[in-house]
């Protein structure tokens, strides 16, 4: 147990000093398994999880989606989004806010990613929000809140990964987190509805589209509705599985893109080699997590926790709130995918023995690393907004987060309360 907890210290600190997660997952798992097994016996278990990981038919979605989310993001998806969504919402009080939280959906379900989707959208959508008035507040917090919607509306990078360490149908996570992703939508649009009712001032009205606008905006999203129907819609009917969806996801996304004559030689190369690298990245960390797994079976620290947990007579309720507790505040100060990788291990024993549905707790769970995201003090999206535009004071986007959060909160009890919430179109497809 002991080497097990000296691990996991020691991977969490390293995260905290900012060094690649690939590389501190890598180093303190062949380390420890090193002091467990010995080093022969540790190399050989390093060269099989990688050489079967490698060689997993299920691990070849990671780089098909982000080809996918890479074509589409290239090509100018997320300007036709705002522009159709702005069409239609723009005219109304906070319009032009609501019509950012609908991209910043639909640009997530392409993308994967929430810091993408929030650094995407300030420069889409932030720049016409100032010019119609918009407070900074409510400008950047709808930017910030609508990115975390990045991690959950599939298909999803999170998702994905989470599925690959606990064995879980990919597939059926994509389904599951469609609910759980229009409720969080829905809650921050009437956030914003409620802002605008309340301080007309920061929310001021945009311009009024005529019928041919709006007929013409429309037209530029077809390819992404197409896709999220291909894809969702493919799965939930079992047409093809996750690993396929990504395959003919990727494939649609460059066809349109050729057939549209949005993507150059230049462009095709690009996307091409930003696809590698980050594939590689994501694979990198996961090996990562994969042997950090082991460490923590073989070092008896999942059993010792599970010990623990059964000293402390703990109902249901009070354990996830508990673990989900421990997500909310290392959500805090680092990245969710890191936050998956060095948790979910640790804590996935613990759910099964208690009987928990891996696919309801991956979701939630993916929930709560949304609101860690803008969470004070060290949001991860706030922190890449700041950068992106320089102009906003920090405590400006915290201030204006204040109503996200709680939705949020709000939304998070309902799926712990109610799983049929998270459950209900998974059920149809058994």
């Amino acid at each position: 147990m002991m080497t097990g907890l000296i691990a996991l210290i020691a991977v969490l600190a390293l995260a905290f000093l900012r060094v690649p997660l690939a590389f501190a997952l890598l180093g303190v798992s062949i380390i420890g398994l090193g002091v467990l097994l010995g080093a022969e016996s540790s190399m050989s278990m390093v060269s099989m999880t990688i050489t079967e990981a490698v060689f997993s038919y299920e691990l070849a979605v990671v780089p098909l989606f982000i080809l996918m989310g890479n074509v589409l993001s290239r090509t100018g998806i997320s300007s036709d989004l705002f522009r159709a969504a702005n069409a239609y919402l723009g005219h109304v009080r906070g319009g032009l806010a609501l019509s950012t939280m609908v991209t910043c959906a639909g640009f997530s379900a392409v993308c994967g990613s929430s810091l993408a989707t929030a650094a995407t959208m300030s420069k889409v959508a932030y720049p016409s929000m100032k010019k119609y008035g918009y407070s900074n507040s409510l400008a950047s917090a709808s930017i910030a809140a609508g990115g975390t919607l990045g991690i959950l509306i599939p298909p999803s990078i999170i998702l994905m990964i989470y599925g690959i360490l606990t064995q879980t149908n990919i597939g059926q996570l994509f389904v599951a987190g469609v609910i759980p992703g229009l409720l969080g939508l829905t809650f921050y649009m009437l956030a914003i509805y409620v802002i605008a009712i309340l301080r007309p001032a920061e929310a001021p009205r945009g311009k009024n589209s005529t019928a041919a606008e709006k007929y013409s905006a429309v037209k530029g999203v077809w390819p992404f509705c197409l896709l999220f129907i291909l894809i969702i819609g493919g799965i939930y009917a079992k047409i093809f599985t996750a690993t396929e969806a990504a395959g003919m996801g990727a494939g649609f996304a460059l066809l349109v893109s050729m057939f549209q004559k949005r993507m150059s030689i230049v462009d095709f190369k690009v996307i091409f080699l930003d696809s590698a690298f980050t594939s590689v990245m994501l694979y990198c960390v996961l090996f990562g997590a994969m042997l950090f797994a082991k460490l923590i079976a073989f070092s008896g620290l999942g059993e010792s926790l599970l010990d623990m947990v059964a000293q402390a007579d703990l109902s249901p309720y009070q354990l996830i709130f508990a673990i989900l507790f421990v997500f909310l505040i290392l959500g805090c100060v680092m990245d969710s995918l890191a936050i998956i990788l060095i948790c979910v291990p640790l804590f996935i024993p613990i759910v099964i023995a208690n009987g928990f549905d891996l696919v309801w707790f991956g979701i939630v769970v993916v929930v709560v690393t949304e609101i860690a995201l803008i969470t004070p003090p060290i949001g991860m999206n706030v922190f890449v907004l700041k950068a992106a535009l320089p102009e906003v004071a920090i405590k400006d986007i915290f201030k204006g987060l204040i109503p996200f959060i709680a939705v949020d909160v709000l939304r998070l009890l309902l799926l712990v309360f109610f799983p049929i919430l998270t459950l209900f179109l998974v059920n149809f497809m058994k």
